[in-house]
């Protein structure tokens, strides 16, 4: 059975402090540890940084055994024996643990070639194809994260003379050129032929408009006999 004794209503003593932490300056005690909490953040910032290029190298490596086993699974006697499949089934999980790290192929396909991301390695004649379009990859190029793990070898379109427009030549062969603008209103004066007098000139007074008259009929002329308003006709000798 136990006991409990009441509070003492004694006030508790201080606890003793050292005579050193008394003599202490905790403003120079607080810039040295400002300083030695500097010096750990660049060490550790240091370290992961080595650390990031030496694990870039190492997917860089993992990077060519995906290529090697590529040209592998082109080789045509391997696929005679039946081992294709296994080298495929291995990229397939070699190309799994890259991408859980970050890493994802490029698909550059009928895009712009960019400097920062390709590396061209030739070009090929493709007719509608606007030059410098990535037509095919010769070695793939690889992301990791937000950087570029290896630029690709790409070919590219070539510029073919003739095959198009530029865009700037069929918008102006669309457009009409503009008609200079005409004063609304205003007609211009018909010049009278020069053989014609101008009715409003002095001098020169309108000439009578004569009406036609129609024309006779002829008449028949009867042999042996007169035509009506005529005279008869000599019989020669």
């Amino acid at each position: 059975m136990t006991t409990t004794r009441p509070p003492s209503s004694e006030p508790l003593a201080p606890l003793p402090v050292p005579q050193r932490a008394l003599e202490l300056d905790l403003d120079q005690a607080f810039t040295q540890l400002l300083f030695r909490a500097s010096l750990l953040q660049r060490k550790r910032a240091e370290e992961a940084e080595a650390a990031r290029a030496a694990q870039r190298d190492l997917l860089g490596v993992l990077v060519e055994v995906d290529d090697a086993l590529a040209a592998l699974g082109l080789d045509g006697e391997l696929v005679q024996l039946g081992r294709g499949a296994g080298i495929e089934a291995t990229r397939r999980r070699l190309l799994g643990r890259l991408a859980r790290a970050g890493v994802r192929p490029m698909r550059l396909e009928g895009l712009a070639a960019d400097p920062a991301l390709t590396e061209i390695v030739g070009s090929e004649a493709r007719p509608g194809v606007a030059p410098e379009t990535v037509v095919r990859t010769v070695v793939t190029g690889f992301f990791w994260g937000e950087d570029v793990l290896r630029r690709a070898q790409v070919v590219v379109a070539a510029y073919v003379p003739g095959a198009e427009v530029p865009a700037d030549e069929v918008e102006r062969a669309l457009v009409p050129e503009p008609k200079p603008e005409e004063p609304e209103g205003v007609e211009e004066p018909a010049e009278p032929k020069p053989d014609e007098p101008r009715p409003d000139e002095p001098g020169h007074a309108a000439a009578p408009v004569i009406p036609a008259q129609p024309k006779a009929a002829r008449a028949r002329v009867r042999r042996g006999g007169v035509a009506p308003g005529g005279r008869r006709k000599r019989k020669k000798k």
